[in-house]
């Protein structure tokens, strides 16, 4: 019996789908609920697994086409087996087609199989490592080529052990291979469709609010000293680390119920006051920037708020976040810090009002009860739309940030 597969059914504010990759091709066998394609939108990859066990009959759509919600896109034979394999597959390519299935790139192609690689004669030079790098998506392959390493000796990191830039970055600056001189490479490659959608994003930030961005500045060494004199119990009871963003995004959903301006969103004429705090916090994935949501924060422990976090980080890094879980945050805290930046200005994210930026910690000096002292210091930036929030209600909220996290025993107690 013929099982048609169709795109799933897509939020009205994703109109449609990009096939990014197939990971079967006609002929092959599938098992129920086994990953058959990619589908890239505006915002997340989402899989499309087989319903029945089978094999992949039809494929109608190739990598690159636009597809709309509910559009047959596949057929599965139902009960079928697929034909024997000619050649029975090597470790070393079982290996080879691991790195190769790069689930968001679309322009992804396999890498040469070590097996059906030809062979260097006796005393001749290998092959050098062109071939392997012009089978990589585009930003590894223009770092590959930029430090001269050979793919193949690349283990794979990305998501089902695909070869990532990172990987190759990492791997050049190890000592595997000198950088090639001379080279003045460049490569002309179409923007993914979810960094289009961030560029979009971002110019309509830039061209239909007033932002303005305010600054100050946390002394963090209370709560280091907590977090070093509570981890272990924090780890033992939760079964997670104690970070610096709960905190963060903690002290921020306290202060926006004191703040409600900076909570809220505009829709037309109208203001929209969001009477809970849903934080969108930034996580960097290999395909730009994403920001899944925290559901009322005002309500939850920090252990909760850790552990909602690592979900969200486990599931960009692994393409698994869902449409449901980056829509409808009321406000946005990005991490800058984590990346080194000392300061910097982020840019809203509508129809959100405002967003929250954190930066690196470090050790300066400062006077305390006249004294001059080493503190450990960040720099945080609060960039908001000056059409419905104030400077005065900015600052203040700013302060309020500052002040719970200088005395992080009255933020425990919402004060």
């Amino acid at each position: 019996m013929s099982t048609e597969i169709k795109v799933p059914v897509l939020p009205e504010s994703v109109s449609d789908a990009t096939i990014a990759t197939w990971h079967k091709k006609p002929g092959d066998a599938v098992k129920r609920d086994e990953n058959l394609v990619d589908l890239e939108t505006d915002k997340v990859v989402l899989e499309v697994p087989s319903p029945v066990d089978g094999v992949l009959k039809e494929i109608r759509f190739e990598t690159g086409a636009t597809v709309n919600s509910e559009q047959v896109i596949a057929v599965v034979e139902a009960g079928a087996a697929a034909a024997a394999p000619a050649v029975a597959e090597t470790k070393a390519d079982k290996a080879i087609d691991a790195k190769n299935i790069a689930a968001t790139t679309n322009e992804a192609q396999p890498v040469m199989p070590k097996s059906a690689s030809p062979q260097p004669a006796p005393g001749a030079s290998a092959p050098a490592p062109a071939a392997a790098n012009s089978q990589l998506p585009p930003g590894a392959r223009f770092a590959a080529d930029t430090s001269g390493v050979n793919a193949s000796d690349v283990a794979g990191t990305g998501r089902r052990g695909a070869v990532t830039k990172e990987d190759i970055v990492n791997y050049a600056k190890a000592g595997g291979v000198g950088t090639a001189q001379g080279a003045r490479p460049e490569e002309r490659v179409p923007m993914t469709r979810m960094r289009a959608r961030i560029a979009e994003r971002l110019m309509q930030s830039k061209n239909s609010i007033a932002m303005l961005t305010s600054f100050n500045e946390v002394n963090l060494g209370k709560v280091m000293e907590m977090r070093k004199e509570l981890q272990d119990d924090f780890v033992k009871a939760n079964g997670i680390k104690l970070g610096f963003m709960s905190f963060f995004a903690k002290a921020a959903a306290n202060a926006l119920q004191r703040h409600p301006a900076v909570n809220a969103s505009v829709d037309g004429n109208d203001v929209i006051y969001h009477g809970y705090a849903d934080i969108s916090i930034a996580v960097s994935t290999d395909k730009g920037l994403v920001t899944p949501v925290l559901r009322n924060v005002e309500r939850m422990s920090f252990a909760d708020i850790e552990k909602g976090i690592a979900d969200y980080a486990k599931k960009a890094r692994d393409g698994k976040l869902g449409l449901d879980d980056l829509q409808g945050g009321t406000f946005t805290i990005t991490n800058g810090g984590t990346f080194g930046s000392l300061m910097s200005t982020p840019i809203v994210n509508p129809p959100q009002s405002a967003i929250l930026g954190m930066h690196a910690i470090k050790e300066r000096a400062i006077v305390e009860n006249g004294q001059v002292i080493a503190a450990p210091m960040m720099y945080i930036a609060l960039s908001y739309d000056h059409r419905i929030i104030d400077g005065k209600d900015a600052v203040l909220f700013l302060v309020d940030i500052k002040n719970q996290l200088e005395n992080p025993h009255r933020m425990l107690l919402g004060m």
